[in-house]
C-alpha cells in the first residue's frame, strides 16, 4: 500500500534562529529516517534548522517523528511513507516531495539493513534479495531521482551510510558484506559523475553500532542481538549524526570523500576486542 503524508512546505528559504547564529534554513532528505542512524540524523539536523524529509515504511513513526522534531525545535517536517524497494513507490514518492521541495541541500542515502547470517551455500535467497533491493537498489532508486535535481541546482550533498563491511569481508556476511562495496563503488562513482556540478559525494561507514541492526539482522531474537554487543563500547546513532553535521558543515571547497569510524575496541570488521581485554592505565 502507498501512501504519502505531508506537512506544510515552502520553497523559499527563511531565517532560524540556533542560539548566537542565524542561518538560513535548508533541507535535508533522509532515509530510513525511523530508527537508528536515520532517526539521529534527522534530529540533528532539525536541531541545526533544516527542513527536515524524513523517509520510511512505517507511517505510525514517521508521524512520531514528525511531532516530535516540531515540538522541540520548530522546524517544517515533511514525511514520506513507501518502500525504498519498490521503483514505482519511490518514483511516485519523489515526484511528490518536488512539488512541496524546490531545492534540496542534502540526500542522506541510509535506508539499509541485513538480514540472516549464514554460508553462502546455506544462505536464505529472500534474505539476500531483501538486502540487494534495499542496501543497494534502493540507493540508485533515490539518487537517481535527486541527483538531477542537484545538478540542475549546481550545489548540493549525498551522503551514503556504508559500513566496515564493505571495507572487509567477514564471516557469513557475505551477500551483506557484498551490498556494501557495491556502496563503496557507487560512492566513489558518484564523486567522479558529478563532480563538474559541485556536489559533494560523502560515505560513512560504521563499525558496530548499537542500534536495531543485530535485531532485524536476527529477526527479533533481542538477546542474540544483545548479545551483539556484550562487553563492547559500541558506537551510538548519535556519533554518526554528529559525524554528518561535521562533513556537512565545512567550508564550501572541502568535501570528506570516504570516512570510515568504530568505536575504540574495533579495528576492522573481523578484528574487536571486548572492553575487558584492553590493557588498562597504570596509576
Amino acid at each position: 500500500m502507498r501512501s504519502f503524508s505531508f506537512s506544510p512546505a515552502t520553497s523559499s528559504k527563511h531565517i532560524i534562529f540556533t542560539g548566537n547564529l542565524v542561518n538560513m534554513s535548508k533541507t535535508i532528505l533522509i532515509t530510513g529516517a525511523t530508527s537508528g542512524f536515520g532517526k539521529a540524523i534527522a534530529e540533528k539536523f532539525a536541531q541545526g534548522g533544516y527542513t527536515v524529509c524524513i523517509c520510511g515504511r512505517r507511517q505510525e513513526r514517521l508521524d512520531a517523528l514528525k511531532a516530535s522534531l516540531e515540538q522541540e525545535y520548530g522546524v517544517k517536517v515533511i514525511t514520506l511513507a513507501f518502500d525504498i524497494r519498490d521503483r514505482k513507490q519511490v518514483e511516485d514518492a519523489m515526484n511528490s516531495l518536488k512539488e512541496q521541495v524546490t531545492y534540496l541541500d542534502i540526500l542522506v542515502n541510509n535506508a539499509g539493513l541485513a538480514s540472516g547470517l549464514a554460508t553462502i551455500d546455506e544462505g536464505n535467497i529472500d534474505d539476500w534479495e531483501i538486502m540487494i533491493d534495499t542496501n543497494l537498489k534502493g540507493l540508485l532508486y533515490m539518487t537517481r531521482q535527486i541527483a538531477p535535481m542537484m545538478r540542475s541546482q549546481a550545489k548540493g550533498h549525498i551522503f551514503n551510510i556504508g559500513s566496515t563491511a564493505g571495507k572487509l569481508v567477514y564471516k557469513n556476511g557475505n551477500v551483506y558484506c557484498a551490498t556494501k562495496f557495491a556502496v563503496d563503488a557507487l560512492n566513489q562513482a558518484m564523486r567522479i559523475d558529478l563532480l563538474p556540478y559541485g556536489i559533494k559525494v560523502t560515505e560513512i561507514n560504521p563499525g558496530m553500532a548499537e542500534t536495531e541492526f543485530s535485531l532485524v539482522r536476527f529477526k527479533g531474537d533481542e538477546e542474540r542481538a544483545k548479545n551483539t554487543y556484550a562487553g563492547i563500547n559500541a558506537l551510538q546513532a548519535n556519533d554518526i549524526a554528529d559525524i554528518a553535521w561535521f562533513c556537512a558543515n565545512l567550508p564550501a571547497h572541502v568535501c570528506i570523500n570516504d570516512l570510515t569510524v568504530t568505536c575504540l575496541t574495533q579495528a576492522t570488521s573481523v578484528y574487536a576486542i571486548k572492553e575487558a581485554e584492553r590493557v588498562k592505565p597504570v596509576n
